[in-house]
């Protein structure tokens, strides 16, 4: 998990410094497929096929402005003020990893910056409740309170989850909740929490294509993940490269 955990992360690091306007995000699915492919890894979102949808034909998920997950590579330009998600997983060796980042082009709206900013912080809030004895609830509750000053929506249909040998494992993993409730964390799980935040709403719809998830009063939304380790120690980052400070790697702003 840590070696496939840092694998990801170099793909995220690659995907930042090409993400520019006039980019298409089809070209961003060839770039990281043919980056994972090159380590001998498996991108694990591609044919992904829950019951009921068709398989997934993407490397990434790249969910453009209200567009809040699942979004299909397309050929589309980017252009400046596009708020773009990027959601990828990798598998190696039987087990997976599972990351996402949101990035502005160009400079931002004060709000939009604010949502960004605010969903990126209530990433690491819910990490630091990822240790042995705390309860999912904890971490959907600290996400929760995080967001909830800032008058955004919290997505509810969609959560965080369990991770390993399945790309989606239990237990779920939402981003709200009561604290003390849910499930005990011990040492040796894996899971990716994953707070998805809007602008307005938090009700969203699937789009006809089976994947898209967007919202449903358009507002714009934010995306950001990481695959914890459960440790004596506590949490442990594994989507993030070592030598690289995690505050770099994650940082919402393209300019």
């Amino acid at each position: 998990m840590r070696a496939n955990g840092r694998r990801l992360a170099e793909v995220a690091a690659m995907l930042r410094e090409n993400i520019k306007v006039g980019v298409t995000t089809r070209h961003l699915d060839r770039l990281a497929e043919e980056r994972v492919r090159s380590m001998g890894a498996h991108p694990s979102f591609k044919g992904y096929q829950p019951p009921g949808t068709p398989p997934y034909p993407g490397t990434l998920c790249t969910s453009v402005n209200a567009e809040v997950i699942h979004g299909i590579p397309n050929d589309r330009p980017l252009e400046s003020g596009d708020v773009l998600s990027v959601d990828m997983g990798l598998h190696y060796g039987g087990y997976h990893a599972d990351m996402a980042f949101t990035v502005v082009l160009g400079e931002p709206e004060p709000r939009i910056a604010q949502l960004l900013d605010a969903t990126r912080q209530s990433l690491y809030v819910g990490i630091a409740q990822a240790s042995p004895g705390q309860r999912i609830g904890d971490i959907g509750h600290s996400i929760e309170s995080t967001i909830k000053p800032h008058q955004l929506g919290i997505v509810r249909q969609f959560v965080g989850h369990g991770i390993g040998r399945a790309l989606h494992e239990r237990p779920s993993v939402p981003n709200y909740g009561k604290a003390k409730t849910g499930d005990l964390l011990k040492p040796g799980m894996c899971i990716a929490i994953e707070p998805m935040v809007t602008l307005g709403t938090w009700k969203t719809k699937i789009l006809q294509d089976g994947w898209t998830v967007v919202t449903t009063d358009s507002s714009i939304a934010a995306h950001f993940e990481h695959t914890i380790a459960i440790t004596e120690n506590g949490p442990e980052i594994l989507t993030r490269l070592d030598e690289v400070d995690q505050t770099m790697t994650m940082d919402p702003i393209i300019r």
